[in-house]
């Protein structure tokens, strides 16, 4: 029925899912979260639940949290760095504050590094807004524990989450195709001039496809990696033609076809008008919307 007030699970889909992927670092495993979220509500008499947010919002992080420990194990043994999955938008064409999900790849990292409970408490006081008291009922703490779950959580996360500039679509798409320019070229010396002296370049590519294991430090080291490519390129004649500019998780970036065979995602944080963070994820398991967004471009 047009116009039909949305069920409280379907009002509070897109709140869930920014929760779950905060927490999870994967949109894909956000959905099944929230799908089983959606499983347990219908089966728990929801017109009986005085505060359906809250009740959602606590099943959402359990889920979460028995994930986690999951997924901590397989990290363990993960091929390389590991970097979350890429959300995409277009370049001004952000949704609303409320609906946005993405997490900046530095903040992302660094909860990255939290226990589980550290981090479930951080994202739901710091990101979400909710009272300590319903939090110690979510995680089934004390008040006074999550408190210290929290203020541990912000000495790692805060630090490595600085403030940014705000960037203008235009500034976005500018940086962008300057970034990819540069990238794919012989000559790393406007590239090097984009990079903040202690830059730093992260790859994820799970032990799939090529990527480098390690990250690579300072402008100079990544400047001369980007040019060994573009020149392995150049002999091979495979230039990279499928492309298009975008924003990854609130970052500027790009997706492309490099030399026509491996989808990739280039984001790049950007501080006082230089790059000082290149995330790179070949990663194919986390890539298949990317491919089908630049199938159809």
């Amino acid at each position: 029925m047009t116009g039909a007030p949305a069920s409280p699970f379907e009002a509070n889909r897109s709140y869930l899912t920014r929760l779950a992927y905060r927490m999870l670092g994967s949109l894909s495993d956000a959905e099944d979260v929230v799908q089983d979220a959606w499983l347990r509500w219908h089966g728990a008499a929801p017109e009986a639940i005085a505060n359906p947010r809250a009740w959602l919002g606590r099943v959402v992080t359990r889920l979460c949290l028995d994930l986690m420990k999951s997924a901590r194990r397989k990290r363990e043994t993960y091929v390389g760095a590991w970097l979350p999955e890429p959300l995409i938008e277009a370049i001004g064409g952000a949704p609303s504050a409320d609906e946005a999900i993405d997490v900046p790849y530095a903040l992302q990292l660094a909860l990255e590094r939290l226990s589980p409970l550290e981090r479930a408490a951080f994202l739901l006081h710091d990101v979400f807004d909710l009272p300590f008291s319903e939090i110690a009922d979510t995680l089934g703490r004390s008040e006074a524990t999550c408190r210290q779950l929290v203020s541990r959580a912000r000495r790692h996360a805060r630090e490595e989450d600085g403030p940014r500039h705000p960037l203008s679509p235009d500034e976005v798409r500018r940086y962008a195709q300057a970034f990819f320019q540069a990238a794919h070229s012989t000559d790393a010396t406007i590239l090097k001039s984009m990079l903040a002296h202690d830059a730093v370049l992260r790859a994820d590519g799970g032990g799939k496809v090529n990527s480098v294991l390690n990250p690579i430090l300072g402008s100079d080291k990544i400047g001369r990696f980007f040019e060994g490519i573009g020149r392995h390129v150049q002999r091979e004649g495979r230039s990279t033609t499928r492309y298009e500019f975008v924003m990854i998780n609130g970052l500027p970036g790009y997706v492309s076809l490099e030399r026509g065979e491996t989808v990739q995602a280039t984001a790049f944080d950007i501080r006082d008008g230089r790059v000082t963070a290149v995330y790179i994820i070949r990663n194919p398991d986390k890539l298949g919307h990317v491919r089908r967004l630049l199938e159809a471009a």
